[in-house]
């Protein structure tokens, strides 16, 4: 019998767990982890972005964790020595149509309390960035690069050293309401909990719907594949540079990112996977792409981006065109100066009406927390996310 038992080993069920353990140290607490490591698919395949919070709906959960959580990463990593650099990063227009666009980031970033931004012309990007072209643009000092995977590790031996308990290769497959306490079945163990946390990813709506069928969920996997600048062409970028979003595609477009042990990462585009793991184009789990392509909410989200998404498929397997696209921000790189880099899948949340989940999303049952909701900036919020899951967690133990 454990007190609480938390699914899935990412920084955010991390950070959950280590947040639970220092509010009440004598809580049994467990991780269940599927993989043979903690961190391996989200937070693993992260960009490595601290995000300032210009982009969230002020008052959102998003802004509010993204702001709190902010301050609390970065204390976290001076206070035990993990490097971070806090570079700041440029958001680009680069046509005059969408410079309306941009000023609605900046009056956003305001609004969400961050200090220092500035609007810059054309001659102040070549200052920042002496080859990146644009119109206009937003310098964002807040912004800053790390490794996620050295958090996630930190905070998993902290939670350790607390007295907590992380077990691998287990798979959950069942869970099972047992009045006041819950069971957990995986391939080959069963657990008994008090309480259930799922901070499963891009499994967390299975895992919810295990104890709550109608729940009206379903992770949606978009991979989003980068390139490697060559180490002869990295002077092209010092830093970071995005570009102003598409309003009419619910994510940022290709971007350069400077990472914290070195080496410049061009990316991603967001395709759909052909698995919820799906790392590759040519990585399918047949039995998950007809549960996607057959849900009532992706068929209305592909009705309405279609013309996006074609190009954003196309571009996954034209080279070309993805040069093209980073071309708009750095008219100099070509397309030899690109190599094949990582990728990474992103949960996103949809309900059967085909509204894509803009914020973080919780639900509660009775004795389970499901967090079914967690992309970016989920990483950068990671230590507010956690505290507020754990209270949430002991009031409701309690």
């Amino acid at each position: 019998m454990y007190d609480i038992i938390i699914i899935g080993g990412g920084i955010v069920g991390l950070s959950a767990a280590l947040h639970i353990k220092k509010k009440n140290s004598k809580l049994r607490v467990l991780i269940l982890e599927k993989e043979n490591q903690i961190a391996k698919h989200q937070t693993g395949h992260n960009s490595g972005v601290i995000h300032s919070g210009i982009y969230y709906k002020p008052g959102s959960l998003k802004a509010i964790n993204c702001k709190a959580g902010y301050g609390k990463l970065i204390q976290f990593c001076n206070e035990n020595e993990i490097k971070i650099d806090l570079c700041g990063k440029i958001i680009v227009a680069t046509e005059k149509e969408e410079l309306p666009l941009m000023n609605g980031i900046y009056d956003r970033g305001i609004a969400n309390g961050l200090l220092g931004l500035k609007r810059i012309n054309a001659q102040e990007i070549k200052e920042i960035e002496p080859h990146c072209s644009g119109v206009g643009g937003i310098w964002v000092p807040q912004t800053g690069i790390v490794d996620y995977k050295e958090i996630s590790q930190k905070y998993a031996d902290l939670f350790l050293q607390l007295g907590g308990e992380i077990l691998f290769e287990q798979n959950v497959q069942q869970i099972m309401s047992l009045g006041n306490s819950s069971e957990i079945q995986t391939q080959n163990k069963h657990f008994e909990a008090r309480l259930i946390i799922n901070c499963a990813g891009l499994y967390s709506d299975k895992v919810a719907k295990m104890t709550n069928t109608e729940l009206d969920v379903q992770i949606l996997p978009f991979r989003g594949e980068y390139f490697n600048i060559k180490k002869e062409k990295e002077y092209l970028v010092k830093n970071l540079i995005y570009p102003v979003p598409n309003p009419n595609f619910p994510f940022l477009g290709v971007h350069f990112t400077r990472m914290v042990h070195g080496g410049v990462e061009a990316g991603p585009n967001a395709v759909l996977a052909f698995a919820r793991e799906g790392y590759t184009n040519k990585t399918v789990n047949w039995k998950e792409l007809f549960e996607t392509l057959g849900h009532s909410g992706f068929q209305k989200v592909a009705l309405k981006y279609w013309k996006d998404g074609m190009y954003e498929m196309y571009r996954s397997y034209s080279k070309t065109a993805f040069t093209k696209a980073l071309q708009r921000l750095v008219p100099e790189i070509q397309k030899e100066d690109l190599e094949i880099g990582g990728a990474g899948v992103r949960a996103q949340a949809c309900d059967s009406k085909g509204n894509l989940s803009d914020d973080f999303l919780i639900f509660e049952n009775k004795n389970i927390i499901n967090i079914c909701n967690a992309p970016s900036p989920a990483a950068t919020s990671s230590l507010s996310i956690g505290e507020n899951i754990a209270n949430l967690a002991l009031k409701k133990y309690n």
